[in-house]
């Protein structure tokens, strides 16, 4: 079995050619959804809400807030949390980039409800 070169990122070569705030890698294998994603200064994620997954979150450089239902947590470089399924969250960058990767089961298609 050969490794496939589409399941590894440059994390810094990545953020060094990024042009845009969002996803700027991702991977959707059998098993995972991985997501390394850059928010410039003041940019954000609106709050959501998952009922599915717990998500993990690796943040790698910029600083910024995580509003957890009723919590503010901060973010910083080095910091590795799971953002528990049910949980409403958004992201908001204080200090950009804001450079972290989420990572979570595999689940189909979102469907209208």
């Amino acid at each position: 079995m050969s490794f496939d070169p589409e399941y590894m990122v440059d994390v810094a070569e990545a953020l060094r050619h990024a042009a845009y705030d969002g996803a700027i890698w991702s991977l959707n294998c059998e098993q995972l959804n991985v997501n390394l994603m850059r928010l410039m200064t003041g940019a954000g994620i609106p709050e959501h809400r998952n009922d599915e997954l717990d998500v993990l979150l690796v943040v790698f450089e910029g600083s910024g807030e995580l509003q957890l239902d009723d919590q503010r947590l901060a973010l910083e470089p080095g910091l590795a949390l799971v953002i528990p399924r049910g949980a409403r969250r958004a992201i908001r960058c204080l200090r950009g980039p804001l450079a972290y990767l989420m990572a979570h089961r595999q689940r189909g298609a979102l469907l209208p409800r």
